[in-house]
């Protein structure tokens, strides 16, 4: 959200959807994050999946936001 809200901001189109490609990175960044918990004992698979999954759906988020941004 933070990356988002820095982009537009900016009040530039390319500015925002250079943010909106920090904020996949960033989510990809979690994602990988996710796994170092889960090697660690610190969640559990169930937990694991959920989280992951959900990470999912914010990463596409963004993706959706540019093509609504296109003339």
């Amino acid at each position: 959200m933070s990356n988002i809200s820095e982009g537009f901001e900016r009040n530039n189109d390319n500015e925002l959807h250079r943010f909106l490609s920090y904020t996949k990175g960033s989510s990809g960044e979690l994602r990988s994050q996710l796994y170092v918990a889960l090697d660690d004992g610190l969640i559990e698979q169930e937990g694991f999946d959920n989280l992951y999954e959900r990470c999912l759906e914010v990463s596409r988020m963004p993706s959706r936001f540019v093509q609504n941004l296109r003339p």
